[in-house]
């Protein structure tokens, strides 16, 4: 079940929308062909507003249409109304367009378009590009959804992608996404046999599980999150194995607390390791390197290049493609660290995100490796 929403924009020579009567002359035009597409349809409320006019109708089923009359010559109609599963559309995105090519000739547009159907329900069908583009998956169903003492945790099912890990209503990892973990971990090119590693978050697991692959010598995985290893250990079985369920093996351990509580006990330590991964938060959306959200990257980025070897890489993904500001603002601040890193870039599509990722491979300076 679902609300659905189809939306329809034209472009008109604004002198025809120039005042009321104008206004109300196109209105009747639209309203005609209309009433073709929803039976019963009537006008319940004629509104003048500042730059135009609204006009709400309503038709069979509970149906409502909104039609804004704007004086520079742009003419939106939104109709909505709710469906059931099984039921069969108001309008469907086929009959949208045939609707649509009949006001063009009716009312002799310039230009106009249509938009597949908005399906507003209950569990999330849209998700956000890293640059904020609306994404419509295809979620047949909602497997888990409870909210941690962190963040909201769901599992959707995907007809194409799979299980996917939701967090806080942003896509985090699917079944079908091997390519962003082998992307960070830079399969192929990183030897990581004989190897300690440290993971910062991970916890859906696929890092952890793919890594023990290449016969590291440890690997400690810090995450904080109970729930989420719940629900993927559940869920994401195809991309975590039983790592999730054991928690601790001859070469790893989950240790389920604040990572920065086991990367301060390394730096009292004295410890140093061969890998950093930082798979927690991707790098924020802003205009500039401040506030919470940066203050915790900057702090980690610091305190996991005091545990790390002088030969050693920090590895972590940045952000979409799309969002090339985020991604400066990220390497202006790599170039401020000190001591100073070189850092190289890799760019993968990643199938659940819908969009190419930037991953960060992240030394000090003066290793045998180059500059940035």
């Amino acid at each position: 079940m679902s609300v659905q929403t189809m939306l329809l924009d034209f472009s008109i020579d604004p002198a025809r929308l120039g005042d009321e009567s104008g206004q109300k002359a196109v209105f009747g035009q639209l309203e005609t062909v209309l009433k073709d597409y929803i039976p019963n349809l009537l006008l319940a409320a004629d509104i003048k507003i500042d730059g135009g006019s609204l006009k709400l109708l309503t038709g069979k089923k509970g149906t409502t249409v909104s039609v804004r009359l704007f004086d520079r010559g742009l003419v939106t109609v939104n109709i909505e109304y709710y469906k059931e599963d099984s039921e069969e559309p108001v309008i469907s995105f086929k009959s949208g367009r045939v609707l649509e090519n009949q006001l063009k000739k009716y009312i002799t547009v310039i230009k106009s378009q249509v938009y597949a159907p908005i399906k507003r329900c209950l569990f999330g069908r849209y998700y956000p590009t890293s640059d904020e583009r609306l994404l419509e998956y295809d979620i047949d169903g909602i497997l888990f959804d409870e909210q941690s003492p962190f963040q909201r945790v769901q599992i959707v099912h995907s007809k194409s992608l799979g299980n996917m890990l939701v967090l806080d209503d942003l896509q985090n990892i699917s079944e079908a996404d091997l390519i962003y973990t082998e992307t960070l971990m830079q399969r192929g090119k990183e030897s990581y046999e004989g190897k300690e590693i440290v993971i910062l978050g991970g916890g859906d697991g696929a890092l952890l599980y793919e890594l023990l692959k290449e016969k590291p010598k440890f690997v400690w995985m810090l995450e904080i999150d109970e729930l989420v290893m719940s629900a993927c250990n559940k869920h994401l079985k195809s991309i975590c194995g039983d790592v999730l369920e054991r928690r601790k093996g001859p070469n790893y351990e989950i240790i389920v607390e604040d990572c920065m509580l086991t990367v301060n006990k390394f730096i009292q330590e004295g410890r140093k390791v061969d890998y950093i991964f930082g798979d927690l938060t991707d790098i924020p959306i802003s205009e500039s390197a401040c506030g919470e959200l940066w203050e915790f990257m900057i702090n980690i980025l610091r305190s996991a290049f005091q545990i790390l070897k002088p030969t050693g890489k920090f590895m972590t993904h940045g952000n979409g493609a799309t969002s090339p500001k985020s991604l400066e603002l990220y390497e202006q601040e790599l170039a401020k660290l000190t001591p100073a890193v070189h850092f190289t870039k890799s760019k993968a599509f990643v199938p659940s995100f819908l969009e190419d990722w930037i991953f960060y491979q992240i030394s000090f300076k003066n290793a045998d490796n180059g500059d940035a």
